[in-house]
């Protein structure tokens, strides 16, 4: 049960009372305190009843904060606490908190590829150790997919502030088609990360047209802190997505219904785990088959997730994207049938 803010201020201000040997504190000593510590932190004036502080006495004693603090009355009127080491300040984490904690961490770590968070490294692996010496575990339980060797990564934070600060970028970038790297600015707008790679939209000076590079293909990257930017006008980065099954959309691409069957034993997994939010169920076959129907735009990403599945999805329509997988596909089977 969450303590809203006043509370804890009480809680605090009782626990440092308690906590002091050398004075007896009685039950309207303790209401005098709290009404004047919510007064200088708050700034409210109406003064603390004689239940409010009971209730944050019991509630200090039991286990719902996991405090379990040993409050004790003595001579029938004085509090104080029966350990005298005591402190709210004090108490061991509960097996939950140290749970939440490990997953927030490993949150934390993701991010290390930016500078805000790198000056947060100090405070993450003190958290860390902490957390792991209460568990007295090394063990992970959380695990999140990464690449600690893949290029690009170094340009991550030079990015980011590049687009916070609507800085333009000089960049030597090479595709995977060219035969060299080739040099122009770039005005970024948005990091995104898909599948473990990242990259970044924006336009070129010359040109104007929406692109997204991947941050691995680029060779070297200047920040342009005295040209000015071009503000964005190409994208909404909150709805560009919406209708994509990657990061590729071109130019006036407009989204298609893409029907498929899938074959019955691998209906479950893709009806729970659907290739786009889209996804719909048009029909249950009496095989145990479906079909299925998505609306998006058709890119080279996700022709990339049908191979995934190879026989276990046939593609019904677009009659383009039907053609193109039937060239492909029959394409892969004959490098194993003239293989043997």
């Amino acid at each position: 049960m969450p303590a809203n803010r006043n509370a804890l201020i009480r809680y605090k201000t009782i626990d440092n009372c308690l906590r002091n040997p050398y004075r007896r504190w009685t039950l309207e000593d303790l209401m005098d305190a709290c009404s004047d510590a919510l007064y200088e932190y708050e700034g409210i004036d109406k003064g603390i009843s004689k239940r409010t502080v009971q209730m944050d006495i019991q509630m200090m004693r039991s286990e719902k904060l996991g405090y379990n603090a040993p409050i004790v009355v003595y001579e029938n009127k004085y509090y104080k606490y029966e350990d005298p080491e005591y402190s709210i300040t004090q108490t061991p984490l509960n097996e939950q908190d140290l749970k939440t904690m490990s997953e927030a961490v490993e949150v934390l770590r993701q991010f290390k590829g930016f500078s805000y968070f790198t000056e947060m490294s100090d405070i993450i692996n003190r958290l860390e150790d902490h957390v792991a010496s209460a568990r007295m575990k090394t063990t992970p339980v959380i695990d999140f997919e990464k690449n600690e060797s893949l290029k690009g990564l170094d340009y991550l934070d030079i990015i980011y502030h590049a687009i916070v600060n609507e800085h333009p970028i000089r960049i030597k970038y090479r595709s995977f088609k060219a035969r060299s790297a080739n040099e122009f600015i770039f005005y970024p707008y948005l990091l995104k990360e898909y599948r473990n790679r990242w990259f970044v939209y924006g336009v070129r000076r010359r040109g104007r047209m929406l692109q997204n590079l991947a941050l691995d293909r680029i060779h070297s990257l200047e920040v342009l802190q005295q040209e000015q930017s071009i503000k964005n006008t190409f994208f909404d980065p909150n709805t560009f997505f919406d209708d994509l099954v990657g990061v590729t959309k071109n130019s006036g691409s407009k989204a298609e219904k893409v029907g498929f069957k899938v074959r019955a034993d691998e209906a479950p997994y893709i009806i729970t785990k659907p290739i786009h939010h889209s996804q719909q169920l048009i029909e249950e076959l009496a095989d145990g088959s479906v079909i299925l129907e998505i609306k998006v735009v058709i890119n080279h990403e996700l022709e990339r997730v049908f191979f995934g599945y190879a026989d276990g999805i046939q593609i019904l329509y677009p009659k383009t994207l039907v053609e193109l997988m039937g060239k492909k596909l029959k394409r892969a089977a004959e490098q194993y049938t003239n293989s043997q």
